[in-house]
């Protein structure tokens, strides 16, 4: 027997060969596809048109950012006044937890313009072969310039080198008093 063309339609009340309205083909499936996704996007946007409009009328007020400064700091030498690169430059703000690290640039300069004006900041930098730097500064204006020169670590107190400066504040006891009981 050979195979038939169409398969038999085995449905209740209904006897005979199922016939296909037309034939599936790519372009049918696309423009199915794409009628269903034009209805799901259509329902989508009515649904969510009710909520975007709510929000204008509860009067969502804007708060504008606080004015900020621009503040630029150049890190030198200070046996030479040349620029320090690659200094860690740390705005540690006082109100606020947290900091902001930069980096300077080959000229030893630093520029940050994120910090609200009438706020405390205290600046610290970090260069390698050179004293740390911590200061605190009152941001007053709209633009400063701040200068740093770092020093090279001084030598080390030790308890066991002799020190002329202690030695002078030192009083040595008389060899005829004698002790207190």
């Amino acid at each position: 027997m050979p195979p038939e063309p169409f398969p038999r339609c085995n449905w209740a009340g209904h006897s005979g060969w199922y016939v296909f309205p037309q034939p599936i083909t790519i372009n049918l499936m696309q423009r199915r596809f794409f009628f269903r996704w034009l209805l799901c996007m259509t329902v989508i946007v009515g649904l969510a048109a009710p909520f975007g409009s709510a929000q204008e009328k509860r009067g969502r007020k804007y708060k504008a950012p606080p004015p900020t400064a621009k503040i630029e700091i150049t890190v030198l030498r200070d046996s030479d006044q040349k620029p320090i690169e690659n200094a860690a430059v740390i705005f540690h703000t006082v109100t606020e937890k947290g900091n902001m690290e930069l980096k300077s640039n080959e000229d030893g300069k630093a520029v940050i313009d994120v910090l609200p004006i009438g706020g405390a900041v205290r600046l610290q930098i970090i260069a390698k072969g050179y004293q740390t730097y911590g200061q605190d500064y009152m941001v007053d204006k709209d633009q400063m310039a701040i200068e740093v020169r770092m020093k090279r670590p001084g030598e080390q107190y030790s308890i066991y080198k002799p020190h002329p400066e202690n030695n002078e504040k030192q009083e040595k006891p008389k060899e005829d008093s004698k002790p207190q009981r």
